[in-house]
């Protein structure tokens, strides 16, 4: 057997070497910390969504209406009710703790929300540069073959130059027309 891998060339032992599955490697440090308790696999494009949706939510007319709804039956209740059934008495400290909950849920997702629309608008931005950049290139190209149009009319000769240059030719071919045809009547009343 040992003679068999000796036969076989050095290169061939070395690239088999290389294809044999490896333990882990020496110079990195083992992860020996685990988990005591597993994190939550959360899609961040779902979560996102819902940001934006509750974010719309919360700056509807809806909102705002439901919230003074709740608000003002939740006052009523805690001063008009009999004192065993009142859970919330004056200065309401448990309406302000559930407001503050609500205003502290609330502002991380509206961030959020204005974070995914900020960069939406900017890929919609860089997209328009790219389009006004080539729209641009184009216009200089268009206006670039318009001048060479414009150069090579300029050698060549009009419609209107032709008519002009034909109407001169036919006024001077009629007047020396008239010319000869008046010489000629004087040549007859000559001889």
């Amino acid at each position: 057997m040992a003679s068999v891998d000796r036969a076989q060339p050095r290169r061939d032992r070395v690239r088999d070497a290389r294809r044999e599955p490896r333990g882990p490697r020496l110079d990195v440090p083992k992860d020996t910390r685990r988990q005591i308790v597993r994190r939550p696999q959360v899609d961040s494009d779902q979560f996102g969504r819902f940001a934006e949706s509750f974010a719309r939510f919360m700056g509807t007319a809806r909102f705002l209406i439901y919230m003074t709804l709740f608000v003002s039956v939740w006052l009523a209740f805690n001063w008009l009710a009999p004192g065993p059934l009142r859970f919330d008495d004056f200065p309401f400290i448990f309406l302000t703790l559930m407001l503050s909950l609500q205003a502290s849920y609330a502002a991380p997702l509206i961030l959020l929300a204005q974070n995914r629309q900020e960069d939406r608008d900017r890929v919609i931005a860089e997209q328009d540069r790219t389009a006004n950049s080539r729209a641009h290139a184009d216009m200089e190209f268009l206006a670039r073959e318009m001048a060479s149009i414009r150069m090579a009319l300029g050698e060549v000769a009009t419609r209107d130059y032709v008519r002009s240059e034909l109407r001169s030719l036919i006024q001077e071919l009629e007047e020396k027309g008239k010319r000869d045809a008046d010489e000629h009547d004087d040549e007859d009343w000559d001889t």
